[in-house]
């Protein structure tokens, strides 16, 4: 899963880097504490052309009648995405790539103490997390919301979770935008070994109203 993540690039890199044209107004960085019901940037496409946008993380499904009218959602997940009735059209139609840095996972430490950890790219690059996006709302006060897809954990990640936000390679980006045609099932998986480096950090990033590049620093040996 993905409950907080890091995103460190300033919105025009990232629209050189996903080709994409980017709206005005988007949220700036660098921010090392991104919480659901923040906005957070998204990359979509529209026949072909892409948009860095803004969408408020955490997917409000059509017949809620207020955005916090049921649970918050923050994730799909990958092996129930395509027939949960919140999901289903949107992983067919409004798939989406949300930028990232970096993520939070936690173990349990003693006397349950949350104890996180910062999962990063192994070579520096930009992860592309998996998600789903839609607008709820009536015309004039729309709200465009999304989540992020989480599949099973691959070797690495299972050491800290039994699951992992999926990510997806550039190469991918094209398949899961609706640009290459059909079959983005086929990139629900997890990444293989030697795609994340990990470490831990001091828990004040379990506050949401912490933020600064302290949180991702290594907790000393």
């Amino acid at each position: 899963m993905c409950g907080r993540f890091t995103l460190t690039y300033p919105a025009d890199a990232l629209a050189r880097l996903f080709g994409a044209a980017a709206d005005n107004d988007l949220p700036q960085g660098p921010r090392f504490n991104i919480c659901p019901t923040q906005p957070v940037l998204a990359v979509t496409s529209d026949a072909g052309v892409r948009r860095l946008r803004a969408m408020r993380w955490g997917f409000v499904p059509a017949w809620y009648k207020t955005p916090t009218d049921g649970p918050l959602i923050v994730n799909a997940r990958s092996d129930t995405v395509a027939v949960k009735p919140a999901f289903r059209q949107a992983i067919r139609e409004r798939r989406c790539l949300i930028p990232a840095t970096g993520f939070y996972e936690w173990t349990e430490g003693p006397g349950g103490a949350r104890l996180p950890w910062y999962i990063t790219p192994a070579d520096g690059s930009v992860l592309a997390f998996a998600g789903v996006w839609q607008d709820w709302g009536p015309a004039g006060a729309r709200l465009t919301t999304c989540a992020i897809v989480s599949t099973e954990a691959g070797p690495e990640m299972a050491r800290l979770h039994h699951r992992e936000p999926l990510t997806l390679p550039p190469e991918d980006w094209p398949l899961w935008l609706g640009e290459a045609g059909h079959g983005a099932a086929r990139l629900m998986r997890p990444r293989g070994p030697g795609v994340y480096a990990m470490h831990r950090v001091d828990p004040a990033v379990n506050s949401n109203r912490v933020e600064g590049p302290q949180l991702i620093e290594p907790l000393p040996a």
